[in-house]
């Protein structure tokens, strides 16, 4: 690597590497944080559901 122009530049291919990147780690950000949004929703709605003491099922 002689510069990091050279390096961002990715030899005349950085207008397919740089946008790749970019989609990857937006897939990798939606998968991180998808389950523990459908955990919290399944849990409140598992919690309105259930029966509160003292009531009758």
């Amino acid at each position: 690597m002689k510069s990091w122009h050279e390096f961002i530049s990715m030899g005349g291919y950085a207008a397919f590497v740089w946008p790749a990147y970019g989609i990857a780690l937006v897939v990798l950000a939606v998968n991180a944080l998808l389950p523990g949004r459908r955990q919290r929703q399944l849990l409140r709605e598992l919690r309105q559901r259930a029966p509160r003491p003292g009531q009758t099922p």
